[in-house]
């Protein structure tokens, strides 16, 4: 197999990283929602962690990104 091969599977691999912070993303709001239709009054509390939980999963999203990026470009 040639090298360049490998190294397009590998950043191909790396990009499923960001499918997961789309399906985390979606988890995550789709359950805050669901709880703040239950109960209103407890949503303004929850909004930190969501917005905690936002930050941490599209970090983890862009952070697979960049491995992709460096194992096209840099490697």
């Amino acid at each position: 197999m040639d090298p360049a091969v490998g190294k397009y599977i590998g950043a191909g691999l790396a990009c499923l990283g960001m499918a997961g912070a789309g399906i985390g993303l979606g988890n995550l709001f789709g359950q805050f929602l669901a709880g703040a239709l239950r109960n209103p009054s407890a949503a303004d509390g929850q909004r930190g962690t969501l917005l905690l939980g936002f930050a941490l999963t599209e970090a983890l999203g862009i952070f697979s990104l960049l491995v992709a990026l460096l194992l096209l470009f840099v490697v």
